[in-house]
């Protein structure tokens, strides 16, 4: 009887998947994130247009990039949220001055 339970614990480590790292993925996701919140907060205030808008047009790329080479369900939503994000942030910036100084 414990050699069966040996052999099925053996069995079992052997047909466990391993769980692929998407670092890359992970990090460019949370920095669009980022990105894209604060891009939101700075284009709607008045005086920090200008970042906001920055923060904007460099969050927005990287959101469509990152969104390109996600790998997981949970990248593609924190992705879709930088874009969304980035979008609004230009939006608000640019109804606040744009890129004038």
């Amino acid at each position: 009887m414990p050699q069966q339970a040996t052999g099925a614990r053996e069995t079992t480590g052997r047909t466990k998947s391993k769980q692929e790292s998407h670092r890359l993925q992970d990090v460019l996701a949370v920095a669009a994130v980022t990105i894209g919140i604060t891009a939101l907060i700075l284009g709607g205030i008045p005086a920090t247009h200008f970042p906001g808008a920055v923060l904007g047009v460099i969050g927005l790329p990287l959101a469509l990039y990152s969104q390109m080479i996600s790998a997981t369900t949970n990248e593609r939503w924190l992705n879709v949220i930088g874009m969304i994000t980035s979008f609004i942030g230009i939006g608000f910036a640019l109804s606040n001055g744009g890129f004038s100084i």
